[in-house]
């Protein structure tokens, strides 16, 4: 994300940095940066480690859910067989 112009991108956004919908991975921590709370280094330490923790709770969430299926990535016959069985289920 860093090298993609997170940096910059939180930079134009620094005004808005009170609102809810910035207070998330990355954007929260590159405003401490940019606040002088925190180095740059520590900020993307801080980024890595939020991130995983938000893709866990995300995991953790969905896999409550009984209506999704999960696959590999590699299962492409399951998946296109899948996507056929819910068209079919859905023209009925």
């Amino acid at each position: 994300m860093i090298q993609e112009g997170l940096i910059k991108e939180v930079e134009d956004l620094y005004i808005y940095k009170n609102l809810n919908a910035l207070k998330t991975v990355g954007y929260s921590e590159l405003f401490k940066v940019l606040d002088e709370d925190w180095e740059l280094v520590f900020a993307v330490q801080e980024i890595k480690k939020n991130t995983r923790r938000f893709a866990k709770r995300q995991l953790t969430w969905y896999r409550k859910d009984e209506h999704l299926k999960w696959f590999k990535p590699t299962d492409i016959d399951l998946i296109l067989n899948h996507i056929t069985s819910q068209i079919n289920k859905s023209s009925d």
